[in-house]
């Protein structure tokens, strides 16, 4: 019978190698970025999860030489000692420090099953040319090498079960800097039968778990465990990898957008149409939204705090999201910008590079304006997913973000 999450015999490094082979996730760096952080560290997993690194520059990322190139590397990397599989199945827990913010997680695998059924329940779509590469990485490496990141609801047993492990020295302990935050990694591995016993049972009762990130990961690993399940029954790629962390711990950050052009207003006008749906306030300071309905906009040199008329606010859970209030009242009928996936008049930036980074964009002229917005919280996020709607896209920036090459899940 397929249990929510199962142990496994995890593919980590060796003892002292976890900051030699510790990585950005895979789609967080371009390849230009990716070459220069593994330049001079020949065992970082960029060179598994990025290996058109080690490539031409020119080469396309589709490429099959790519996928076995990545194979090759994984290759050397056991050949070498670097890494190593542990001999039985273990769960393992995964603590995240980013300033004073600390998050206590566990790398567990988890039932494709039940991804198919949503008791792990989605808010994304995904794009198909994006599942065909993590698929074609996988098939490559036969392993899955990124975590899908999930979130449980609310439960102090799990918290206590997933602490109990977290004690004592790390088997993996790093610290990286990538300029815009710090943070630090630390692994612990759980054997223990009765305990990992534990862990399954209190999971096994849980109703759903939620994608928080990995929807394209995760969405791969259903298709190469539906393809190999043709072939035997009892299959480790029935469950993909995935670290889960509390409800309560996750942290999300501001999304924000910018945009090329006013769509032909001028300020006085824009000033006008946006007093139909919003409450406008000039200010001398930056605006960092403190609460749902609440925006920051910055023209060269003034800020403004915009407030959405209460009235406004549906009941519907994806509509009221805030991403969505902009775009239905202002980026559309104002901006006439529709298709946020498509249209190469916006761009988005992460919460992580600040207010400034706003101001910087339309100071250069690059941008026109930006705007500001007030996180997405993790329970509007389970609503969307409970009430299986998908949320829009870049509606959440999750931070700090999980390391590749810390625990990777080995397909027997």
């Amino acid at each position: 019978m397929s249990t929510l999450i199962k142990p496994f015999r995890g593919l980590r490094p060796a003892p002292g190698r976890a900051a030699e082979v510790a990585a950005p996730p895979y789609d967080v760096l371009s390849a230009d970025e990716a070459r220069q952080r593994a330049k001079d560290k020949p065992w970082s997993f960029l060179h598994v999860s990025r290996p058109e690194i080690d490539l031409p520059a020119e080469i396309n990322p589709y490429d099959p030489a790519v996928y076995a190139k990545a194979a090759e590397n994984i290759g050397a990397m056991l050949a070498a000692g670097v890494l190593a599989r542990d001999a039985a199945p273990c769960y393992y827990a995964y603590r995240l420090t980013m300033g004073e913010h600390t998050q206590t997680g566990l790398v567990a695998t988890a039932s494709v099953a039940c991804y198919n059924n949503n008791r792990i329940k989605k808010h994304e779509f995904t794009r198909p040319d994006k599942e065909d590469d993590r698929v074609r990485q996988i098939e490559a490496t036969n392993a899955q090498t990124g975590p899908v990141l999930l979130a449980y609801p609310d439960s102090a047993a799990a918290d206590a079960l997933i602490d109990a492990i977290a004690q004592g020295k790390a088997v993996a302990d790093v610290t990286a800097d990538d300029g815009h935050t710090t943070v630090r990694h630390q692994i612990w591995v759980l054997a223990d039968a009765g305990q990992i016993g534990a862990i399954t049972h209190c999971f096994d009762g849980m109703e759903a778990l939620y994608i928080a990130d990995g929807h394209h990961r995760s969405a791969a690993a259903a298709r190469v465990a539906a393809a190999r399940r043709q072939e035997a029954r009892e299959l480790s790629s029935d469950y993909f990898l995935a670290v889960i962390f509390p409800q309560h711990a996750m942290k999300i950050l501001d999304y924000n957008r910018v945009v090329k052009d006013l769509n032909g207003l001028q300020k006085s006008a824009l000033a006008g149409r946006l007093a139909e749906a919003f409450k406008v306030e000039e200010s001398t300071a930056q605006i960092k939204p403190t609460r749902a309905g609440e925006f920051g906009m910055y023209l060269p040199g003034q800020w403004f705090k915009l407030t959405i008329k209460p009235e406004l606010i549906p009941a519907d859970p994806v509509a009221r999201l805030d991403v969505s209030l902009l775009s239905d009242h202002l980026l559309g009928p104002i901006l006439g910008i529709t298709d946020l996936r498509r249209d190469k008049r916006i761009d988005f930036v992460g919460g992580v590079r600040g207010l400034s980074e706003l101001e910087r964009r339309v100071k250069s002229g690059e941008m026109a304006v930006a705007f500001a917005l007030h996180p997405t919280r993790m329970d509007q996020l389970m609503a969307v997913a409970d009430s299986n709607q998908v949320m829009p896209p870049k509606s959440t920036w999750f931070e700090p973000k999980l390391a590749d090459g810390l625990v990777s899940h080995v397909l027997d």
